[in-house]
């Protein structure tokens, strides 16, 4: 099967530059394990602003095409490609999201069994798109799967844009709940972030029968947000400061303090009140922390606390599918289409991301 030459694609050549819409070569020959996808939506995420804006901890080797939270329509399969990896039959035709790879020979892939830590993956967006096989970015018309790379078909119930959001964040919150272990019926789960993180991580508490579920964050249009996604309360740090916000969780658990925190701020501020507003023998799972930026605790109160800290990275295969059947069963209950805020072209690229950074969208789309 032939197909087309090249594929039109968002590239970042500089830092905080304008990305560049280029015509990136296609791979006309696929080695086995690989799928050729036609891209059909990938929505845009905060670390798209942090690595646009070379403000990731990571490092990024330029040039990259640009997203990493894309749904394809399969075109084409490399041998041994007939099954996803959670043994669902695959064929040309069926829509699926990716992982990053996991090498499953390295110390964190065998021993450790943690292959979001494998010390040889490759990151969709972050390998140079001027080297084979070019497509490994997801603001791009045709994506490319590779060998070493977790698949999952899409359930035909399931819309590309949530599709495309359980690529990516969704599945950063399955992982933080898998990490975290169970939610018990009597927990009061609090929330830190109102972006897309902290409103699908209280839709995920409150489901998971968490007694309550409080929601931290701003704007107050993004707390009206959460109460539709299930928070029991909300609290403006717009409105509110640290003393006034732990004085509150306290009052609402008889003075012990929340018994799950959850972080998906990104802002390393965040880190030190979380430790204060966990009750003594929480847990604490952190997720948004991926910037540079640093912050000062006192490390005593974890060890008075006796606290469990928990650091949540990415997510595999298990995630992506558990996060697509959690919107397979759920989209009806949850308003998840009111997280999509606007639509774009792949020419409108950098007004998304303008927009992005601006906090004025939610999870805008580019529909391709």
């Amino acid at each position: 099967m032939r197909f087309p030459k090249t594929s039109r694609a968002a590239v970042v050549r500089a830092f905080k530059a304008p990305v560049c819409i280029e015509e990136v070569p296609v791979p006309q020959e696929l080695e086995p394990g690989t799928i050729l996808t036609k891209i059909e939506t990938c929505s845009i995420c905060g670390t798209d602003v942090h690595l646009w804006q070379g403000s990731l901890a990571l490092k990024v080797d330029l040039p990259v095409i640009i997203g990493h939270e894309m749904v394809g329509r399969i075109v084409a399969m490399g041998a041994g490609t007939d099954r996803d990896s959670v043994g669902q039959p695959l064929r040309v035709g069926d829509r699926i999201t990716w992982t990053h790879t996991a090498c499953g020979r390295c110390y964190f892939c065998t021993v450790a069994r943690e292959p979001t830590l494998c010390q040889y993956s490759r990151k969709y967006m972050y390998e140079r798109m001027d080297v084979a096989p070019y497509l490994l970015g997801g603001f791009s018309e045709y994506g490319y799967v590779l060998p070493d790379s977790g698949r999952v078909k899409v359930p035909d119930s399931v819309p590309n844009e949530l599709a495309s959001m359980a690529s990516c964040a969704f599945r950063s919150v399955m992982n933080a709940f898998d990490v975290l272990g169970r939610v018990d019926p009597t927990d009061t789960v609090v929330v830190q972030g109102a972006g897309p993180l902290g409103l699908l991580a209280t839709a995920v508490a409150k489901i998971s029968g968490a007694r309550r579920v409080v929601t931290l964050g701003a704007p107050a249009a993004r707390l009206a947000l959460a109460r539709d996604f299930g928070a029991d309360e909300v609290l403006s740090i717009e409105e509110t400061g640290h003393a006034e916000r732990l004085d509150r969780v306290r009052a609402l658990t008889d003075g012990r303090g929340a018994d799950v925190v959850m972080e998906f701020t990104g802002h390393p501020a965040a880190f030190g009140e979380g430790l204060d507003l966990a009750r003594r023998g929480g847990s604490y799972v952190v997720v948004g922390q991926l910037g540079q930026g640093t912050t000062t605790i006192a490390p005593s109160t974890i060890v008075a606390k006796n606290l469990r800290v928990l650091g949540s990275f990415s997510g595999q295969a298990k995630a992506y599918w558990k996060a697509l059947q959690f919107v397979a069963e759920h989209q009806h209950e949850v308003p998840f289409h009111t997280m999509v805020t606007n639509r774009y072209s792949l020419d409108q690229v950098d007004t998304a991301l303008t927009r992005m950074k601006n906090f004025e969208e939610i999870k805008p789309i580019i529909a391709l």
